[in-house]
């Protein structure tokens, strides 16, 4: 296939492969040509025609595997994250249907960890990296920060996270006394990206987290990173009505 318009060409490639997935000749789960080889029938630099299929990824359409190649992906369910309350993202994730996979790691906070942690540099935490999965593809990536007194003593599994850690959460901190989330959109980081095998070019929902105890302590910090063609985000607002309020009603 001889591409002519040089402006679009990558555009061009990129229509034609979601053409053939959509109608199912190339299938879900189907491994793509390497990327030689479809520069090759596609008579264009291979630059070109990764454009093109970061045009595709950014789509959802396709995901790059590391060291494997360009798979047509399943499609894929959306998940949607409840804000105004405290959650475990593991937990919210098996609701949904998805595995999930924990790394637990101790730590010292650095950074911007430890501003949002506001706890000084060098203090001990435990950092739980989440990563959900949708069969055998990723769906999002969560990192929590609890303080290593609060911690329990082994995760390693989502049943731990929702089963141990918010109970031994509860037995060992005081009761919460607010959770603040801020959401914002931007572009993946590299590293992002390669753990989703998203496009750098999708745009994901960033979500930062923190519980504070009654004391004012934070006692949790979390990162979530929701790509964007698979995330919704939802809060509801609650208005206390007074007695006075009620008698004009």
């Amino acid at each position: 296939m001889v591409i002519s318009t040089v402006a679009s060409r990558h555009q061009v490639i990129a229509d034609d492969l979601r053409g053939q997935i959509s109608t199912g000749r190339i299938k879900a789960g189907d491994r793509l040509p390497s990327e030689a080889q479809l520069a090759t029938r596609y008579t264009v630099s291979v630059p070109t025609l990764r454009s093109a299929l970061s045009v595709l990824q950014g789509e959802g359409l396709i995901e790059k595997v590391q060291g494997r190649g360009n798979f047509v992906r399943h499609p894929l369910h959306r998940i949607t994250y409840i804000g105004g309350g405290r959650t475990s993202d593991a937990e919210a994730a098996l609701n949904a249907g998805l595995s999930v996979r924990i790394h637990a790691t101790r730590l010292k906070a650095r950074g911007s960890v430890a501003d949002l942690l506001r706890v000084p540099a060098g203090a001990p935490l435990v950092e739980y990296r989440c990563v959900s999965h949708e069969g055998k593809s990723p769906h999002s990536l969560s990192r929590v920060y609890v303080p290593r007194e609060l911690a329990p003593d082994d995760v390693t599994e989502a049943s731990n996270w929702t089963d141990v850690a918010a109970e031994r959460l509860i037995e060992l901190r005081h009761p919460l006394a607010e959770v603040r989330e801020r959401i914002g959109a931007r572009l993946p980081t590299a590293e992002e990206a390669m753990t989703l095998r998203i496009s750098t070019a999708l745009a994901v929902l960033a979500i930062e987290r923190v519980a504070v105890d009654v004391t004012g302590r934070v006692v949790e910090g979390a990162l979530l990173v929701l790509p964007g063609d698979r995330a919704n985000a939802a809060f509801t607002t609650h208005h206390t009505v007074t007695e006075e309020r009620r008698a004009e009603v």
